[in-house]
């Protein structure tokens, strides 16, 4: 069985309101919703685990009922930080062979994206859904420019990151070192990738945006309504 870890604990308001961002509606539906209308369409995803703040876990229940989203089998009180959060989620699940971790504010994930990733990491242990980068990198250091890295390697991490149940545990056992060296652990590739682990790059749309600020949420909306015409 294929476990989905869908993060949406973060308690910022920069949309605006008093709610938190994902709860926030696109079209007449909360995000949230739409990101695991994603997962509820997906082949290999057997159940989702939704991460909120402690305040929502009731709120999320009503709302995939209301939705009808059925594959969510529980909603779980996150921790302080994401990497905390995910944490939480994972110690939620009984046993899995691929865990998939999802932002639950990147609703234009698709089916096929996540299918993709997790047959990739059932072949390799770890995989992650990557983008092209756009733009030219620098690196700054002190407000200077110390190199351009090629671009041609470079890549945006996006999310699902999936991994084999027990190797992801074992990167999390390893999380409170990460956080005690002061790591600021921003995705699960890079505790995965303290073990030595590979990791495999499935490459995936650019419009698998995190909606964060009230540009995103125009662009959201865009996208919604391009996807409807």
């Amino acid at each position: 069985m294929n476990v989905a870890i869908v993060v949406a604990a973060g308690k910022g308001t920069r949309l605006g309101g008093d709610q938190p961002k994902q709860f926030h509606e696109l079209c007449g539906v909360p995000i949230i919703i739409h990101t695991l209308r994603q997962f509820e369409r997906s082949e290999e995803i057997s159940e989702v685990i939704v991460v909120v703040p402690a305040e929502q876990t009731a709120v999320l229940s009503s709302l995939a009922e209301k939705f009808k989203v059925r594959k969510v089998s529980r909603a779980v009180a996150g921790g302080a930080t994401r990497a905390q959060s995910v944490l939480c989620g994972l110690n939620a699940i009984g046993g899995a062979e691929i865990v998939a971790v999802h932002d639950g504010v990147r609703p234009f994930v698709t089916p096929d994206e996540i299918d993709r990733v997790v047959a990739a990491a059932r072949t390799s242990g770890a995989a992650i859904l990557v983008a092209p980068v756009a733009d030219t990198i620098k690196d700054i250091e002190n407000g200077h420019v110390k190199r351009t890295p090629p671009r041609h390697n470079l890549r945006r991490a996006l999310t699902p990151q999936c991994f084999r149940y027990d190797l992801l545990k074992r990167a999390y056992d390893r999380l409170d070192e990460a956080e005690a060296a002061g790591i600021e652990v921003t995705d699960d590739s890079l505790l995965v990738e303290r073990l030595g682990a590979e990791i495999m790059a499935v490459e995936g749309s650019a419009r698998n945006i995190k909606i964060t600020q009230e540009g995103d949420l125009v662009l959201a909306e865009a996208i919604l309504k391009q996807k409807s015409e």
